[in-house]
């Protein structure tokens, strides 16, 4: 499936949520930028807030994939990709550079942090989260943000994608309640693919999105 942009595809998406989830107590949260740009149809619709998971992956020289995943409050979640064998392997001869990384990312992305955009977790409590992105490539996201979500009393767990890999499915459902996927595809190339239009604004754009979703309810 291709969409002409992310906005279409967040209407798309709050379609499918309107019925069931208008007039309940929920809060989106966007686990990249363009799922800010998706995830913000979905808030105007519903009229619920909607926040942003500042985060980061760990790279470690010649592995092609990221070790782990890092937010801005700390919560650390290693990639899927690896077994447990391989993650025990990774870990006791790259602690110490992992451990490096960690805090320079933490430190980065309190910064931009800084700039607005997020939420305290502890308003989360007793919602029903909808975690949105523009696309899931793995299920990588989907357990930082689990992970991040953990120690939250949440009603439900909603995932709303538009795009997922077989593997990102496979895990929602297993970590999620409930999912809302417009297509699920075996060859997942990069997110961009599947947009006519890409024009993903700054940082700066994006906190000014969140911050004015509620005027935006529809």
């Amino acid at each position: 499936m291709y969409f002409s942009s992310r906005v279409q595809a967040g209407r798309m998406l709050s379609a499918k949520l309107a019925d069931k989830y208008r007039y309940e107590n929920c809060a989106i949260i966007a686990i990249d930028d363009g799922g800010v740009i998706v995830g913000s149809q979905i808030a105007m619709t519903l009229h619920c807030v909607m926040t942003f998971i500042n985060s980061a992956s760990i790279h470690l020289p010649l592995e092609p994939e990221a070790v782990a995943g890092i937010t801005n409050d700390g919560v650390l979640a290693y990639n899927p990709v690896y077994s447990q064998g391989e993650l025990d392997e990774i870990l006791s001869e790259n602690r110490s550079f992992i451990e490096q990384e960690k805090l320079r990312y933490m430190h980065e992305l309190n910064q931009m942090t800084g700039q607005g955009g997020t939420i305290d977790k502890r308003l989360l409590k007793g919602q029903n989260i909808i975690v949105v992105s523009e696309g899931l490539k793995s299920s990588f996201q989907v357990e930082l943000v689990y992970e991040f979500l953990k120690p939250v009393q949440v009603q439900r767990l909603i995932f709303a994608v538009p795009l997922a890999s077989v593997a990102a499915v496979d895990r929602m459902h297993i970590l999620g309640d409930e999912i809302h996927c417009l297509d699920v595809l075996d060859d997942y190339r990069d997110n961009n693919h599947y947009y006519d239009k890409n024009d993903i604004p700054s940082h700066e754009k994006i906190v000014k999105i969140i911050e004015n979703v509620i005027v935006n309810w529809q």
